[in-house]
């Protein structure tokens, strides 16, 4: 319990808890599910006692069905000489190792059920007892608390992170801008001084950068100043995918980011960027042979837009089997939106725009 309760990063407090979890009851196998917000299926599942090569064949992870469902719809320890003779007991994947006895035992949270512990054959063959039962239904209760802790320091380091973000918004303001501001007027009346055509025209384009840099700290003060919500940033989860991506394009796509993604997107509407990003690039990566890939998501004048460019094959209209299309087409859609594929003369251009206020 000590162990426990002394790490305060949630992924470590989790892990550690499925693992000690199956060294207290000599479990082969130990599992802990996370429940989704609506507490109805598993969002998470974090295994001990599988190889990363046996977590790959058995292929998508549990969502809660069957015998990992009993505990969901009652959060009550259960225990199982035999669980393939259970009646509740649902499809078992090909390449799952077999299991034979079983001990669940749900963990909560501040009286609300957070997730449940999955514990499969007991070392030696035997079953587990009730003295095992108690075991882990003790750490449960220690796991609720550790998990809680873990939570509240996470929630700590988000404040700290949003004053710090505060903090960066006066700085921009106040020295930054005030700054560039002097130097564009500076520059300005420096042209009465120059006869020379070339450096009068050099000193206007520099004008000109000056002031979209001064557009562009603007954005970036407004974005940092105004998210004072905690939580989800579609900024974060954007670039999180675009890494993702890469490992399956084997190359890194070029990303921008225009405007107060943050603070005009709401939930909702970040789930279907995401989305359309996912898709977007996966066709790239399935279809168009591509070398290279740019990713555009901005929110500016009511409208969120993705853009996505690459230099591969091109876009080919004829029907293919896959639906991925017409699932962008139909996201844009339901939002009042635009879904557009542009073949171009080295590649295709995919824009998707739909209202931000919806």
């Amino acid at each position: 319990m000590l162990a426990i309760s002394s790490d305060l990063d949630l992924p470590s407090v989790l892990r550690r808890i499925v693992a000690t979890a199956a060294e207290l009851a000599q479990a082969q196998y130990g599992a802990l599910g996370v429940l989704d917000p609506s507490g109805t299926r598993l969002s998470e599942f974090i295994t001990v006692g599988l190889s990363d090569g046996q977590r790959t064949a058995i292929g998508e992870l549990p969502e809660g069905h069957g015998i990992l469902g009993l505990l969901i719809v009652d959060p009550e320890p259960l225990r199982l000489a035999d669980l393939h003779a259970h009646p509740g007991r649902f499809g078992i994947p090909p390449n799952h190792p077999p299991m034979t006895s079983f001990l669940g035992v749900p963990i909560t949270v501040r009286g609300v059920v957070f997730g449940n512990l999955y514990l499969c054959d007991k070392a030696g063959g035997d079953t587990f007892t009730e003295v095992d039962q108690e075991l882990v239904t003790s750490l449960a209760a220690a796991a609720g608390i550790a998990i809680d802790n873990a939570r509240l320091h996470a929630r700590v380091a988000e404040l700290a992170t949003v004053e710090d973000r505060e903090r960066i918004a006066r700085e921009l303001h106040d020295t930054v801008m005030q700054r560039l501001f002097a130097i564009s007027l500076s520059l300005q009346a420096s042209l009465r001084l120059v006869d020379d055509q070339r450096a009068t025209e050099r000193i206007n384009r520099a004008v000109a950068d000056l002031d979209v840099t001064v557009r562009d700290v603007r954005s970036a003060i407004f974005e940092l100043h105004t998210r004072r919500r905690l939580g989800r940033s579609l900024r974060d989860e954007v670039v999180q995918l675009i890494a993702e991506a890469s490992r399956t394009l084997g190359f890194e796509p070029e990303l921008c980011l225009v405007g107060p993604i943050d603070t005009v997107v709401g939930d909702q509407l970040a789930d279907e960027v995401c989305a359309v990003i996912r898709e977007a690039l996966s066709n790239v990566a399935k279809h168009a042979d591509a070398s290279a890939v740019a990713v555009t998501v901005g929110a500016v004048d009511g409208l969120v837009a993705v853009r996505i460019i690459d230099d591969g094959r091109g876009f080919d209209p004829t029907p293919t089997g896959g639906r991925g299309m017409d699932n962008l087409r139909e996201r844009a859609v339901r939002h009042g939106g635009t879904f557009e594929v542009v073949p171009s003369a080295r590649g295709t251009d995919v824009v998707w725009s739909v209202p931000w206020r919806t």
